[in-house]
């Protein structure tokens, strides 16, 4: 996370594919995609603020943030 971080204090953007929720409540912005994987998955579920995501039902990343 100091990485990414520093990266972000230095003007960068950083976009992350990531499962674990530490990193997704330290996100500035996140994109859901869902509701499953494989054929289950890939829809747009929710995009915005990961404190946003926790009110979306059926987010899966929502139940767990």
């Amino acid at each position: 996370m100091d990485a990414f971080n520093s990266l972000v204090e230095n003007g960068h953007t950083v976009l992350i594919v990531e499962h674990n929720m530490e990193v997704i409540r330290a996100a500035d912005w996140v994109i859901d995609l869902g509701p499953g994987g494989g054929k289950g998955g890939g829809n747009l579920i929710f995009e915005g603020r990961p404190e946003e995501l926790k009110k979306i039902e059926g987010s899966y990343t929502g139940q767990f943030l």
